[in-house]
């Protein structure tokens, strides 16, 4: 592969890891099988074989081989990431009634939401059945934490996405629930079965961790100011599904009288006219939104290199810190 192809750091992170990543994808497989419901490997197919980065597993592999880890527990934490991964994508697309992911038709318009919700079940149950072949103890409270505080953070979601009352600090909780808690959780599970020490795990939890927050601000930075050919989606979704995300919870913050009337109307009780969509994105203008919101996520991209200065110098590091500037990198 020659090196113009993969200039972006979690190809690398895939090439280096490939071996692994194979295993990992055999045994992801391998356990989504059933004996008895053949409609299980179906759905989840349908999505484990969407040609998504893998992000999340490829995470825990490059934590664990950061520490010189040579058993293979990290492929079964692996599997267990993506798998929670899955469940969580299938249960979302139900909740928020959607009908495309990653340009493809979500599991539930294509089978139906009962499906969707019952193999996300399947996945979780899954996925707490291979860590707990870890024998680690420390490996299943992170995980089971995780996936806590994953449902936590949706079920928040839920009551705060159009709660004009929501702030930043909200925002973040909800952030750190639906986005965040894997990415760390993912990190922390790979030193901790390597055996690196406790300094090193929480590094890895806070690398993690933040870069999960930068790379969810992004995306709703985006949502305004992307190019849909490349983001999938069409500038002002969120705003269309009335969803507070950062850009507008700081404009709401700052509005007079007459503007906060106007997020009321549209975000609030969901009644939208021609034209709305341009006038929120003037008031994000007006009060410098996108420009604050920015900084936020190069902000916590500068907490996730930071993090990695507790760990090993070693070539994954490095990866890793490209990885935390390459999240953002989609804003320039």
């Amino acid at each position: 592969m020659s090196v113009s192809t993969i200039s972006k750091p979690h190809e690398r992170l895939s090439e280096m890891l490939a071996g692994e990543m194979a295993a990992v994808n055999t045994l992801i497989r391998t356990r989504m099988a059933s004996e008895h419901a053949p409609r299980i490997p179906e759905v989840t197919a349908h999505l484990v074989e969407a040609g998504g980065k893998r992000l999340r597993p490829m995470l825990t592999l490059a934590a664990a081989q950061l520490f010189g880890y040579s058993g293979d527990h990290h492929v079964k934490l692996a599997a267990t990431v993506e798998f929670i991964h899955t469940a969580t994508l299938l249960h979302d697309d139900v909740v928020d009634e959607s009908g495309q992911r990653r340009g493809r038709p979500t599991a539930n318009l294509l089978w139906d939401n009962k499906s969707s919700v019952l193999v996300g079940d399947y996945l979780f149950s899954r996925s707490f059945q291979l860590m707990v072949e870890t024998g680690s103890l420390r490996v299943l409270d992170i995980l089971a934490n995780a996936s806590a505080t994953i449902a936590e953070g949706e079920v928040l979601q839920m009551t705060a996405a159009t709660d004009l009352g929501t702030d930043e600090g909200v925002y973040l909780q909800v952030v750190r629930g639906k986005t965040a808690a894997l990415f760390s959780a993912a990190t922390e599970v790979g030193g901790v079965i390597a055996g690196a020490n406790d300094a090193q795990v929480k590094a890895l939890y806070d690398y993690g961790d933040a870069l999960g927050v930068a790379f969810q601000i992004a995306d709703d930075l985006l949502d305004y100011q992307g190019d849909s050919a490349v983001t999938g989606k069409n500038v002002g979704d969120d705003f269309r599904e009335r969803k507070l995300t950062l850009p507008v919870i700081k404009a709401v913050a700052q509005a007079t009288a007459d503007e906060h009337a106007f997020w009321v109307r549209t975000i609030g009780r969901g009644r939208q006219e021609e034209g709305d969509l341009d006038y929120a994105l003037s008031l994000m203008a007006k009060y410098r939104t996108l420009e604050a919101t920015r900084a936020d996520a190069f902000g916590w991209a500068a907490k996730a290199k930071a993090s990695l200065e507790a760990v090993p110098d070693h070539e994954i590091r490095t990866l890793l810190g490209d990885l935390a500037d390459y999240v953002v990198s989609r804003l320039n």
